[in-house]
């Protein structure tokens, strides 16, 4: 909608990480390795735990739509980066800037919720091993990934429907490598407060209620822990968590630091290598990380592997 004696913007200027053509060039091939990497990594795990029948149990179930999650997080923004890079014009229609506001809340926000129905599995396999099966059933299993992506839709509706009335007017330059929602605000020639408030808000009690299902959970797992009286009975309980508890601590603790810089230190550049690290480099690093830590993921994967060299 126009407004008087200003141009109404229809796309933005994706400023990026560089403007130096050489090192366009090498964040190009950084930014594609990281992203075959992410791809294979969790395509693989999610490969492994549908071919093992061993794997077919509620904590596998999870961390195969975890691996899904993070595929669609990476491909909400690493692919259209890449293209940035070596495009002339870095430009993201408004549509398409909305839209990809969208999906970052979206594949985010589906992610705390699976990760918070992970800790309650480890939670109910250590402290009520009897009562497992029935807690967690296939059935409540599928309820409670289904729940996470309905919920995780409504949160992200609500933070990008706000943005439609908005009006945005010259300078349309995004100071961010993706168009996400805080760097575009800054762009509007109206108030925004709704639009500040809404997302502050929400995050606050979306992430905040999930975490603390996640504190709780683990809470009650280390004091059971900690009542086994074999060092050994310990070290296996520790180990079955301790993949789960390297992933929410990098996801939570990259996500908390990516909103200190937008209020606290006001830097562009700080807020770029939070978003990298949150929404780039933790779906690399998840499939990573499972792999490494967790024996029966390692071995199915040997498995797999050893029936492929012999059909060679």
């Amino acid at each position: 909608m126009p407004m008087k004696n200003q141009t109404t913007v229809t796309e933005f200027i994706l400023l990026g990480l560089s403007s130096d053509p050489q090192m366009q060039i090498f964040l190009f091939l950084v930014f594609l390795v990281i992203y075959l990497i992410t791809l294979s990594g969790n395509i693989v795990i999610m490969v492994v735990i549908r071919a093992n029948s061993h794997l077919h149990i509620s904590m596998y179930f999870f961390l195969f739509h975890l691996s899904f999650v993070d595929i669609c997080y990476s491909s909400v923004t690493v692919p259209n980066t890449l293209r940035n890079f070596l495009a002339e014009h870095k430009t993201i229609s408004f549509n398409g800037g909305i839209a990809q506001i969208f999906f970052i809340f979206l594949s985010s926000g589906a992610e705390i919720p699976i990760l918070s129905a992970m800790a309650y599995d480890h939670y109910a396999a250590i402290c009520a091993p009897l009562r497992y099966m029935k807690r967690m059933s296939k059935g409540i299993c599928v309820q409670l990934v289904s729940g996470a992506w309905a919920i995780s839709f409504f949160h992200a509706l609500l933070n990008t429907v706000f943005t439609f009335n908005l009006h945005f007017c010259e300078p349309n330059q995004i100071r961010h490598f993706s168009c996400e929602l805080l760097p575009l605000l800054e762009l509007s020639c109206t108030d925004t407060l709704t639009n500040q408030v809404v997302p502050l808000t929400s995050v606050v009690i979306f992430a905040s209620s999930a975490f603390l299902l996640t504190l709780i959970s683990y809470i009650n797992i280390i004091s059971t822990v900690l009542k086994i009286r074999f060092a050994e009975g310990r070290r296996k309980a520790f180990s079955t968590c301790s993949s789960h508890l390297i992933v929410v601590g990098l996801f939570y603790m990259t996500g908390f630091l990516h909103t200190l810089p937008a209020r606290a230190v006001s830097s562009v550049v700080l807020d770029e290598i939070f978003s990298i690290q949150y929404s780039i480099l933790t779906p690399m690093l998840n499939p990573i990380v499972y792999s490494l830590k967790n024996k029966e993921v390692k071995t199915a994967l040997r498995n797999i592997l050893g029936k492929f060299r012999s059909l060679n």
